[in-house]
């Protein structure tokens, strides 16, 4: 497998993640999205949205992070990254998407840069945007994981699974960003369980060859 990522892209982050919890070994190809790698016609040919990730597997490429990871799922089922029960595998996806489709797509580099070069946004409210969203999401979340039972050790039940997966990256863009945590305890301590498992650790951005 080959992997198009940045040590600083969520979505990325996240199949590094799902890779190292199924004991995959991937060849990493790094797309400096600082340095507008990303636009380059060679990388647009692999993936015409023009953002990371994208997944090489026996020669056909897979693209957004929530539909690779299911797709390593199903290719590769243990251990598994959704509960076997359909009531859990929608609460998992509900969590996963509230973090992936809520709030990353919003504070994502494009969207930032967006709001600074073309709206005029100084940098100081641009930073005040992040926080609000991030801060107004995770709090959501939060409200997810305390008013269901399934909650345990991790964001469904005692293993991490794909919900988790979402959620360390959008903990850790939050940890930069200085955002407020303090009314989100079961989002900091389920992050404080998957910092103890190697596949998560091995994945973070400061641990990545491309980190600066």
């Amino acid at each position: 497998m080959l992997l198009y990522g940045y040590f600083r892209s969520s979505a990325a982050y996240r199949v590094r993640i799902a890779l190292n919890l199924k004991g995959l070994d991937y060849d990493n190809r790094f797309i400096h999205l600082q340095k507008n790698d990303q636009l380059s016609a060679d990388y647009a040919a692999i993936n015409p949205q023009k953002l990371v990730p994208a997944l090489v597997d026996g020669g056909h490429v897979l693209t957004q992070s929530l539909a690779i990871l299911e797709y390593l799922d199903e290719t590769h089922p243990q251990p598994a990254l959704l509960p076997a029960d359909p009531l859990g595998r929608a609460r998992v996806r509900a969590i996963a998407q509230a973090i992936a489709c809520d709030i990353h797509p919003i504070n994502n580099l494009r969207i930032l840069r967006y709001l600074v070069k073309d709206l005029g946004v100084s940098e100081e409210k641009k930073d005040a945007w992040y926080r609000h969203w991030v801060e107004t999401g995770l709090q959501a979340v939060e409200s997810l994981l305390t008013t269901n039972p399934g909650t345990g050790r991790f964001c469904h039940g005692d293993d991490p699974g794909l919900a988790d997966i979402c959620l360390v990256p959008q903990i850790a863009n939050a940890r930069r960003f200085k955002c407020d945590l303090s009314a989100c305890p079961t989002v900091e301590r389920i992050g404080a369980e998957c910092d103890k498992v190697p596949a998560f650790a091995a994945a973070a951005p400061g641990r990545q060859p491309d980190a600066e």
